[in-house]
């Protein structure tokens, strides 16, 4: 147990909360850790390496499964890289559909609040749009 670390220290070297850390246990992406007679959790330097994996996978996006899947194949010296890829080029897909998602949405209420006088009128075409109503645009 020399190189076993407190999920505190794990948190510490993995960059990821002991909260996530806990959830990543809950939901299975990293083995249960280890637990001592005082009932703290012991994580390996290996469980370390794989919760800052999880934790920059996270950071770029990728869902739960996603990263069930990428740490199978992490994890598979014999993986096909074309596996990796199909993963990857997926979650990129998925991102910029929302980006252009976003857009939209940014475009449209740039036009509303263009269209809005923001005065003491009641009138207000933000609010119409979000009723339902016709805005002229």
């Amino acid at each position: 147990m020399k190189d076993w670390v407190t999920i505190h220290e794990a948190a510490a070297q993995s960059g990821a909360s002991a909260k996530m850390i806990r959830n990543y246990e809950a939901v299975g992406l990293i083995d249960k850790p280890m637990r001592a007679g005082n009932n703290y959790r012991y994580y390996t330097p290996q469980m370390i390496h794989e919760l800052s994996f999880i934790r920059r996978a996270r950071e770029l996006g990728f869902s739960v499964q996603d990263i069930r899947n990428l740490l199978a194949l992490w994890r598979d010296r014999s993986r096909p890289s074309a596996e990796v890829k199909a993963i990857a080029l997926a979650h990129i897909a998925a991102l910029e559909a929302k980006a252009n998602a976003l857009r939209a949405m940014s475009a449209t209420l740039r036009h509303l609040a263009g269209a809005c006088h923001g005065d003491d009128r009641p009138d207000c075409p933000i609010l119409a749009d979000l009723a339902g109503e016709v805005v002229a645009r």
